[in-house]
């Protein structure tokens, strides 16, 4: 591959943004990263070899928190790193799940955080230990490769490979994905795991992805119906599984979704992925590697906020991308099938496979797995794991899955979670059930305002109303995020709230249960008192006026709340009610 993507070669290299340059100097992302890990004086590492870790699933964070104390006591930022791991389809072994608890505790900050896309990620871990938890991992059989950066991100797909003999096609179609997409340099074992590298490196390291790898980051979902749990239509690439007598046939084809966007700029915006066709099962692989090529040939390198492939199909549009696949492919996708989602959530509780065994999934608050006085979760699964034989199955909505459970085992397990003071399998607040949020604050550099943190106690808030109002057992989305980047999938939500400032928060309202449009903007820039009031009227007039079956997000857009959102053009230049110029539909 150039150094330029294929439809710009004309464009000098100095006219590239400065991550474009960076990667194409960076000796396949090599950078000068031995040097930055050596060096004694400082926690962290280089600006540039910063950004190049990422590819690696290394993120340079520090506590900000702790910013302003430091300053002032004339200390650099508490650095430190997250580190994430490549867990396609977001499946566990228990002596993987033990391995990780281990680490957690040696080398970072002692706690595991599940991800909304089905992985772990690590906090706290200081430099002089990065490449020992690396290899930590490594032991375990697991590895952080392209789990950040511009490649292709952790596949993942409808939670639980031994539900049902569909979900463990997909699930190891995922997995399939994941190693045919990865990158293929060197630099990680030689840098990271401080391997020695056993020969020269190849003069092209990575065939597929090139000196510059891709525009931005890619991200692959696979959906089982009738369970959106992957928000199939978030990513820039979906496959959606037709299921034929027990077993997937093929998958409808969805490109060019993504959720993330900048405040104010209207150029950027979430967008819902496009039905583009079907394929068999048989040619997925060929399908999503032509996919993630055609975004590497004509991705925008100039303007890294219009690079997502979301922005490259909205621009060039969905015919554009099927007669180019097609060429790519040697034939085009068949027309999509019809399929039926039924909800975007996790199912709590035991539920049984089809092959008589047992699967609980567990609600885990925001995903953080710690030992709280009088609720020990990380020790409780830790004894789990070491107890049942179990597969840990993560879900795309921070929780866990306890799955292929003996019938003989499943009392065990309830024993082991009353006893560290989980009171079953499932048992968060009424509208906790279908919440989530980012970790934000103290340690994600981009957060505007608290989410992880901040969630619960508001959650505590809005479930006094909707006791009140009779609506505890009806299921109403909310999703929090601390900045318009939106990777707890807010703008998907019936109520979603993406920070602004400390304390201060966007409302968007309209999202339903099946994952299948984005919400509106309602209300700007407000704090804790006006979201609880704002919420509490909307909430008593849906208790007292809904439609049998009608969802939170269905009936606010029906009476005229917010306006019914397909167009992600159109996502900021709807104003909220009451704002001069307001544009509705």
């Amino acid at each position: 591959m150039d150094a330029v993507h294929k439809n710009d070669l004309s464009t000098p290299v100095e006219q590239l943004h400065s991550n474009e340059q960076l990667k194409l100097r960076s000796r396949y992302l090599r950078g000068t990263l031995e040097h930055s890990l050596a060096d004694p004086v400082s926690a962290s590492i280089a600006a540039d070899d910063a950004l190049l870790t990422k590819f690696f699933g290394v993120y340079q964070q520090d506590d900000r928190d702790l910013r302003e104390e430091r300053r002032v006591s004339r200390l650099e930022p508490l650095y430190q790193f997250m580190v994430r791991v490549r867990l396609p389809g977001g499946i566990c072994t228990a002596e993987q799940w033990l391995a990780l608890d281990a680490q957690a505790r040696a080398t970072a900050n002692g706690e595991l955080r599940l991800t909304t896309r089905q992985t772990f990620q690590f906090h706290g871990v200081l430099k002089h230990n990065l490449s020992r938890h690396l290899q930590g991992l490594v032991a375990a059989g697991l590895d952080t490769i392209a789990a950040c950066g511009d490649d292709n991100r952790n596949v993942i797909c409808t939670a639980n490979p031994l539900f049902s003999q569909a979900h463990a096609q997909a699930t190891l179609t995922a997995k399939k994905l994941s190693e045919r997409l990865m990158p293929r340099t060197g630099a990680y074992r030689e840098v990271l795991l401080q391997e020695r590298a056993q020969q020269a490196p190849p003069e092209n390291e990575e065939p597929l992805y090139g000196p510059t790898y891709l525009p931005r980051k890619f991200k692959i979902a696979i959906a089982v119906p009738p369970c959106n749990d992957v928000d199939i239509y978030a990513h820039d690439l979906g496959f959606v599984a037709i299921v034929e007598q027990g077993v997937i046939v093929g998958y409808n084809v969805l490109v060019g979704g993504g959720m993330g966007m900048t405040h104010k700029v209207p150029a950027t915006f979430p967008r819902l992925s496009s039905a583009a066709g079907f394929c068999d099962a048989a040619d997925i692989g060929e399908v999503a590697e032509h996919t993630m090529c055609i975004q590497r040939d004509f991705g925008d390198r100039l303007d890294r906020a219009h690079a997502r492939f979301k922005y490259t199909i909205e621009d060039r549009g969905v015919e554009w991308f099927k007669e180019e696949l097609a060429r790519r492919l040697g034939k085009p996708l068949l027309p999509a099938r019809d399929f039926q989602f039924e909800s975007n959530g996790d199912q709590y509780g035991w539920r049984q496979g089809e092959d008589g065994r047992w699967h609980g999934t567990l609600f885990i608050r925001n995903g953080r797995i710690a030992d709280a006085p009088g609720a020990p979760l990380m020790s409780t699964l830790r004894e789990i794991a070491r107890q049942v034989p179990v597969t840990f199955a993560l879900t795309t909505n921070q929780n866990v899955a306890l799955a292929g459970v003996a019938e003989a085992d499943r009392a065990r397990i309830d024993d082991l979670l009353r006893a560290g003071g989980l009171h079953g399998i499932a048992d968060p607040i009424a509208l906790e059930r279908n919440a989530m949020a980012c970790v934000a604050l103290p340690t994600c550099g981009l957060a505007m305002a608290e989410s992880e943190r901040y969630l619960p106690s508001l959650l505590g808030k809005l479930d006094v109303i909707v006791n009140e109002l009779g609506l505890a057992a009806t299921p109403i989305t909310i999703r929090m995020s601390g900045c318009p980047n939106g990777c707890s999938r807010p703008f998907l939500a019936a109520i979603g709230l993406v920070g602004k400032a400390p304390g201060k928060y966007n409302l968007y309202l309209g999202g339903t249960v099946r994952g299948e449009r984005l919400n509106a903007l309602h209300r700007e820039n407000i704090g804790e008192q006006q979201i609880l009031d704002t919420l509490r009227p909307l909430l008593a007039a849906y208790a007292s006026e809904r439609l049998a079956g009608e969802c939170f997000g269905d009936f606010l857009v029906r009476t005229g709340v917010v306006p019914l959102m397909l167009d992600g053009r159109r996502f900021q230049l709807t104003q909220p009610p009451g704002v001069a110029g307001s544009a509705r539909p």
